[in-house]
């Protein structure tokens, strides 16, 4: 059986021709797209777009179906980076944090840096003493560690989501992974925070969350009253 031959034509000159495979090839990897040529082969009285044909149109089909899908995929990986928490509505700025930390050196260095910008803080070494923190207190963030002495503190997220749903709450945490920091994010944290990290890195992302609350105008801690509690 003798292969058909198409006569291709893009714009006003024809430009080649090649067999019924070939053809096909280029419309179902994208190489030719709807309106772009005509063609024409033997028994027609002229020329035609390939896309109305039944012969070719199910390749345009094919090619659209595959992108289609491909956009859709590339959609739910872009959704899956971007699955940090939304900023919690309240426009009331940040000036509470609680710190929920086992690591007496860590929680000095980052208390001292944080006080000396203005900030509140507080200080649990347990989960058991961030929960009844929690439960006392409304924290405008939390920076949490996942490896406590009496248990994960994934399991404070929920306390956070249940009494402060207007506190912010960020994993800090040496024992970091792909899966652990999308249940984080599942859970309701913010952000994950992978140790080791300076007391820098962490104004730094306090500073962005608070231009994040309060996008329409620059708020500062208050530099007087500041204070540093430990539970």
């Amino acid at each position: 059986m003798t292969e058909i031959k198409w006569d291709i034509r893009r714009g006003p000159e024809i430009y080649r021709t090649v067999y019924d495979g070939r053809l096909k090839n280029w419309i179902s990897t994208g190489k030719i797209k709807r309106g772009e040529i005509l063609v024409w082969t033997s028994g027609f009285s002229g020329w035609r777009r390939p896309e109305e044909l039944e012969e070719l149109g199910q390749y345009f089909e094919r090619w659209e179906k595959s992108q289609s899908e491909e956009r859709e995929r590339e959609r739910k990986r872009k959704r899956k980076r971007k699955r940090a928490q939304p900023i919690p509505l309240s426009r009331k700025p940040i000036r509470n944090i609680l710190l929920i930390e086992d690591e007496k050196d860590l929680c000095d260095l980052l208390s001292e840096s944080m006080v000396s910008e203005g900030y509140n803080v507080e200080i649990a070494r347990t989960r058991r003493e961030g929960i009844n923190i929690l439960k006392k207190s409304s924290p405008d963030l939390v920076f949490l560690d996942l490896k406590l002495p009496d248990g994960d503190g994934m399991s404070v997220l929920f306390q956070i989501q249940k009494s402060n749903p207007n506190t912010i709450p960020v994993i800090i945490s040496a024992y970091g992974s792909a899966e652990r920091s999308e249940e984080a994010r599942r859970k309701g944290a913010y952000i994950f925070i992978d140790k080791p990290f300076t007391d820098r890195e962490i104004l730094k992302v306090m500073r962005k969350l608070q231009r994040k609350r309060n996008p329409r105008r620059r708020v500062m801690p208050q530099s007087r009253g500041a204070t540093c509690e430990v539970s």
